[in-house]
């Protein structure tokens, strides 16, 4: 009896992911090194990454590389298990709720910077709630809420106008054929 194997063979999809998930890493990486005037706050960069492929190959793709990001960034940056994984994290599903919801609101209202802004106050939202019911048991944790507010806002507006200048510099011939940005 021979041992069997199973091979995987990766297709145009995963190609796809797993580059854009590598783009977002490098910017997860990158950002570490950034000094933080206030622990917590982060430009978020990797979120621009999210946001394109978001509208460019729907919220299936925006997912995993989104969790992707999260999963490899706190491995390299050794963070994996620790309570900095599990605030990215909740932050990052607050977010792809969030993104999920926002894709069904109407395209002349609502793009990439509205889409940036909601998906950040989603993520602080969902960070100080979990930092609250685990990492500090104390309400005062909340008086944090209009600092981090007014980051959610600056970091959501400059990653949205960064991501919307990068999908109209996409070429239409560049974009997957028969495929848009509703979700698959």
């Amino acid at each position: 009896m021979t041992p069997s194997t199973i091979e995987l063979v990766p297709t145009r999809e995963d190609r796809r992911i797993a580059r854009h998930a590598a783009a977002a890493i490098v910017l997860t990486v990158a950002e570490a090194a950034i000094p933080l005037p206030l622990p917590g706050i982060k430009p978020g960069l990797a979120n621009i990454v999210t946001l394109v492929v978001l509208a460019r190959w729907g919220w299936r793709e925006a997912v995993w590389v989104s969790l992707l990001r999260v999963l490899a960034g706190s491995l390299l940056l050794g963070q994996f298990l620790a309570p900095g994984f599990f605030l990215s994290l909740s932050g990052a599903l607050a977010s792809l709720l969030v993104l999920g919801l926002a894709m069904h609101l109407p395209r002349r209202w609502f793009g990439p910077v509205s889409h940036s802004i909601l998906a950040a106050f989603a993520h602080i939202g969902a960070q100080l709630l979990v930092a609250r019911l685990w990492l500090v048991p104390h309400d005062g944790v909340f008086y944090l809420l209009p600092v981090f507010a007014l980051a959610a806002v600056v970091f959501g507006l400059a990653n949205g106008l960064v991501a919307a200048r990068l999908l109209r510099e996409l070429s239409p011939a560049a974009a997957p054929q028969g495929r848009g940005a509703e979700p698959h």
